[in-house]
């Protein structure tokens, strides 16, 4: 690739982009949320319980229902998943990390839309990937019936 002056004020916009993103209050709550959870004792223990539990199911897996443990394991698999969701530093990070996640969806579907309405992007948002980003239930505002 050839970098002309407009390349380059592209990737000079970027990175002002990706500090705004990073100095954002979304950004300093992921960024907190990541360490609290990360610093939590009884977080680290509860991700360290559902990885165990988890290695196992997945033996488990290879042999589906047919194994012996499979209930067992089964069960357990979603007992420890439950209370690592409700540990709150836990919650708080998946939170934090999902608000993030919806903003860089809505940021990559402004830009697609900006150089083609056709351009799909991956959000993990069915609304967004269809790239319709309003108007759809108000009778017809957006061009995504196709």
């Amino acid at each position: 690739m050839i970098y002309t002056d407009k390349t380059i004020d592209l990737i000079n916009a970027a990175e002002d982009l990706i500090r705004s993103l990073a100095q954002s209050e979304t950004g300093q709550a992921y960024r907190c949320a990541k360490q609290a959870q990360q610093e939590s004792v009884e977080a680290q223990s509860f991700i360290r319980d559902f990885h165990q539990v988890k290695e196992d199911y997945e033996l488990v897996q290879r042999f589906g229902r047919y194994h012996p443990d499979y209930q067992t394991i089964t069960k357990k698999v979603h007992e420890v998943k439950r209370r690592l969701d409700l540990q709150e530093e836990v919650a708080q990070f998946k939170k934090a990390e999902k608000q993030l996640e919806t903003l860089l969806g809505q940021i990559s579907l402004k830009l697609a839309g900006e150089v083609s309405p056709q351009i799909k992007v991956p959000t993990g948002n069915p609304f967004f990937d269809q790239g319709c980003a309003g108007g759809c239930s108000t009778g017809g505002s957006c061009s995504c019936s196709g």
